[in-house]
């Protein structure tokens, strides 16, 4: 079953407005924060627009504890009366809390719940879940943990968390577990993890955290270059505001390690207390992505150093075509720079792409472009492209090219009389995983008694076994509907 989203629930059973979602979307962003802080199952719980019940808006498992809520939860309904908890913390506007457990399925679980309050106003619910299954003396670690989402929660109650403060786009934004420190309001550790003490001893670190102003310490293990700006350094690594940047060292001990920080600054009685800073060594990470950059830029340099030699290729093939007697030999050779030529434009193209896919469609009209300059010896052609290629990845793109080339190139030569005039269309649709090409001319068409399967030109022998061998396609040829030829082939591209 599909699960609807907090949107598609608020809006279909309640009277929450758009600014109301969007501030619960924003405690969202911070769900799994809270969820891994209070060793607990969080569930979102909006009002009902009739009053008659609550909600369940999403829900989030911890993953630093054993989770209450077995089955997902989210679309369903609580009518009053049932969770009396819930009930209590929207309709006082406090934290509501019991100090016997509810027991689920065998399983005693402590309930809490937070009202989220925006603008002075309750809009929903949040009930902490932790299940209690072997609860033991926690540890300085879990005490640290739990007195942050205390005060997060305070800070839901009273309407001052989520902050609205421009967020960052970090795909590897730091989990709680990553590394977690708690700084005064001075930007002063008071706790640091195991986790959160071993990433800074990979910037140079030698001693402990705890006691250093995070800002200051900062600056001392790693060199401006590979830092942020002053104001954002201070108000991150000081706790002040609601962000995350990235550090990285060069040099010393640090060499090479880098991390991300976060910022969430706590004022549960609207005073600024201090913050929960999160760390991430993606010292690793960030070498993989030197590691990709290096290698495409590696086969981009390959790309271009084979258009080089198969340019080469091509200059010794004319200059052998210009020497040579027979008129023939010579003409073959030509032929055979022409098709040096179309492989050498596919890997100029991937000399400059990013990926090892190109847009066919530049391709296409610069073979385009070649054979209206070579048939201008013999005949007037002009041609014309209709529809797209698309994106295509290069082992395709390579012989797609060379058929092309040979089609328009067969159709110039053997289409028209010399000094005659004519157009050659191309033309390129996608249907799903399938690309359907045609090439048609209005030159004086196939001879009558012509027969695919006992033609013995080069060019169509070619055609054939890249179009069914290489491409696994189908390659047909014959009349066009207006006169001429028309050339097709289907190939999958997927």
């Amino acid at each position: 079953m599909l699960v609807p989203s907090l949107s598609a629930i608020a809006r279909r059973h309640t009277d929450l407005d758009d600014a109301d979602i969007a501030w619960l979307q924003l405690i969202q962003a911070d769900w799994q924060v809270i969820a891994d802080l209070s060793f607990a199952d969080l569930v979102l719980w909006l009002p009902d627009r009739g009053g008659a019940g609550f909600w369940a808006g999403d829900q989030m498992r911890p993953t630093t504890g054993p989770t209450a809520y077995v089955d997902d939860i989210v679309g369903t309904f609580a009518p009053t009366g049932r969770r009396a908890l819930v009930d209590a913390a929207f309709e006082l506007g406090r934290i509501a809390r019991e100090g016997d457990p509810e027991w689920r399925d065998d399983v005693p679980v402590r309930v809490e719940a937070i009202p989220v309050r925006r603008a002075g106003k309750v809009i929903a619910v949040i009930s902490r879940n932790t299940n209690l299954l072997g609860v033991r003396t926690p540890s300085l670690l879990e005490i640290n943990y739990l007195q942050a989402a205390t005060d997060l929660s305070q800070m839901i109650a009273a309407g001052l968390f989520p902050s609205t403060a421009q967020r960052s786009d970090h795909a590897d934004s730091p989990r709680v577990g990553d590394g977690f420190l708690r700084v005064d309001a001075d930007g002063r550790v008071i706790y640091a993890s195991p986790n959160a003490l071993s990433t800074y001893r990979k910037l140079g670190l030698t001693g402990d955290l705890t006691g250093h102003r995070l800002p200051d310490l900062t600056r001392e293990l790693v060199p401006p270059k590979k830092r942020p700006d002053e104001e954002t350094l201070s108000a991150v690594l000081g706790g002040r505001a609601h962000r995350d940047t990235e550090l990285g060292a060069s040099g010393g001990p640090g060499d090479g390690a880098a991390l991300i920080v976060r910022s969430i600054p706590l004022r549960p009685k609207g005073e600024h207390i201090g913050a929960i800073i999160l760390l991430r060594d993606v010292t690793d990470l960030r070498r993989r992505d030197r590691e990709l950059v290096t290698k495409d830029a590696t086969i981009r340099e390959i790309h271009h150093r084979v258009k080089n030699n198969l340019q080469t290729v091509a200059a010794l093939l004319r200059l052998q075509a210009r020497r040579i007697g027979s008129p023939e030999a010579a003409s073959a050779l030509e032929e055979a720079v022409r098709r040096v030529g179309s492989i050498a434009i596919v890997h100029e193209t991937l000399s400059q792409a990013v990926e090892e896919t190109v847009e066919f469609d530049d391709i296409a009209d610069r073979l385009a472009r070649l054979v209206v300059d070579v048939g201008s010896t013999t005949a007037q052609v002009g041609v014309r492209r209709e529809g797209s290629f698309g994106v295509l990845p290069s082992e395709i793109a390579t012989p797609l090219a060379m058929v092309v080339m040979e089609l328009l190139q067969n159709a110039a030569e053997h289409g028209y009389d010399a000094g005659g005039s004519g157009q050659i269309l191309i033309h390129a649709v996608r249907h799903g995983a399938v690309l359907e090409v045609a090439v048609e001319d209005d030159g004086r068409g196939l001879p009558e008694d012509f027969d695919i399967d006992t033609a013995t030109s080069l060019g169509l022998s070619i055609v054939r076994t890249l179009v069914e061998s290489e491409l696994g396609g189908h390659l047909t040829l014959g009349h066009a509907p207006d006169g001429g030829t028309r050339a097709g082939f289907s190939i999958p591209i997927e």
